[in-house]
């Protein structure tokens, strides 16, 4: 990303207005994103992007959707011929489709059960904007630095993550990105398509272990 690169998203969005991710996640408004072609659709197109920026050579290899939703995601990584675990703060979106074949877990990202040098790639798309949403607070900030540091800890050596979220601006994106490079031993980079429309814009950071 060039240095002179910036946006600026002026519409509040949820991560915004709602201080609790579950207030926003209603039982309605879970049945209306499971429920939506549209969102399936993109989730599908950026999924298979993922992939792409993960480069994995083999199939049959563990893969985690870290804030899965519905499983759309899952869903398309299990078709591409990997095994998946998915994870989900909102346990009501787990059930919401029969998805048991996906491993779903009902679990907070940030205290993940699971052992050292387990996945083979983690995937996160479109979740991280909860996180990051006041990443200049010193408390989230830390938050943010214990679960980058868990995420490296569960992947195996030479595997990558690969996150796409929503950041507000480019500030907030940078910071994250200072956050990752100067606390845990990940190295990486941003990739951003479509630069310069905002409607198709979709932001990834890679990250190799």
């Amino acid at each position: 990303m060039s240095d002179d690169y910036s946006f600026d998203v002026k519409r509040r969005r949820p991560e915004e207005i709602y201080t609790n991710i579950r207030d926003y996640y209603s039982e309605e408004e879970i049945s209306r994103y499971s429920l939506s072609k549209s969102i399936m659709r993109i989730q599908r197109k950026i999924t298979l992007r993922a992939l792409e920026l993960l480069e994995l050579t083999k199939t049959n290899l563990l893969v985690m959707d870290a804030g899965c939703g519905p499983g759309f995601t899952t869903g398309v990584i299990r078709k591409q011929g990997y095994k998946t675990i998915a994870l989900d703060f909102i346990a009501q979106f787990l059930y919401f489709y029969d998805i048991k074949e996906l491993n779903p877990i009902a679990a907070d990202i940030g205290k993940l059960p699971f052992k050292e040098n387990v996945f083979d790639a983690i995937i996160s798309i479109s979740a991280f904007q909860w996180i990051i949403r006041d990443i200049h607070k010193n408390e989230i900030r830390k938050q943010i630095i214990d679960l980058m540091k868990s995420f490296y800890f569960l992947l195996k050596p030479k595997t990558k993550m690969v996150i796409q979220f929503y950041p507000k601006n480019n500030l907030v994106l940078e910071t994250f990105g200072k956050v990752i490079s100067e606390n845990t031993k990940f190295k990486g980079n941003f990739i951003i398509d479509n630069p310069e429309n905002p409607k198709k814009r979709k932001i990834f950071i890679l990250l190799l272990k």
